[in-house]
């Protein structure tokens, strides 16, 4: 080996040596990029989970006591639904005045704490899920399965169902209730669960 060579040789073992510190540079940044991705992926897993978890937390504590508070505000809307509108008794119209703001301040203090107010409209679709109904009400202009009067509103806490909303439907047609009696045919008013609150009609009211 010739001393002219030896310059070009220690070059080209210092590119190769080079190229290959690189490379191993390369793989070594990709693999910390994953593993970084990696460990943002499961913080936001573990903040979602916590989110939803103190969320449950939340809703079982209060569960109970907001169901207890629904009673209240069932009386104060029967209250406010046969309030006179023909007297002139100053006493009498503040005594309404208090009853209604009572009314108010009692459903924005459920909503702030995540207690929604479930009240579907006439002509809205039955929901299962979120409704129960306690009787048909046939030839009505409603669409068959919508929803007629509403009896007594619903409430969901977080989501979760506390009470369902009860309400008068409009009947389906008379095939299918013969289908449905002699046992051909599935609830027409329920989604495919019975065991969800309000799958079924309660024919008994």
């Amino acid at each position: 080996m010739s001393e002219d060579n030896m310059p070009d040789e220690a070059d080209a073992f210092l590119a190769n040596a080079a190229e290959g510190e690189l490379a191993a540079l390369k793989a070594e940044t990709a693999a910390l990029k994953e593993q970084i991705l990696r460990y943002a992926a499961e913080a936001e897993n573990t903040k979602r989970r916590a989110e939803r978890e103190a969320n449950d937390a939340r809703a079982y504590a209060i569960q109970k006591f907001a169901r207890d508070l629904l009673g209240v505000a069932d009386n104060l809307s029967r209250a406010l639904a046969h309030e006179p509108t023909d007297v002139a008794d100053p006493a009498v119209k503040n005594f309404v005045l208090g009853v209604e703001m009572t009314e108010k301040e009692l459903q924005g203090a459920f909503e702030r704490n995540g207690l929604k107010r479930i009240a579907p409209a006439k002509g809205d679709k039955f929901d299962p899920h979120q409704h129960q109904a306690i009787t048909e009400a046939p030839g009505t202009e409603v669409a068959p399965g919508g929803v007629v009067e509403l009896m007594q509103p619903g409430y969901e806490l977080l989501g979760r169902l506390v009470r369902p909303a009860m309400v008068v439907v409009a009947a389906k047609p008379a095939a299918a209730e013969a289908n449905q009696a002699n046992g051909a045919g599935p609830n027409p008013y329920s989604a495919g669960d019975e065991a969800e609150a309000g799958g079924s009609v309660d024919r008994r009211a």
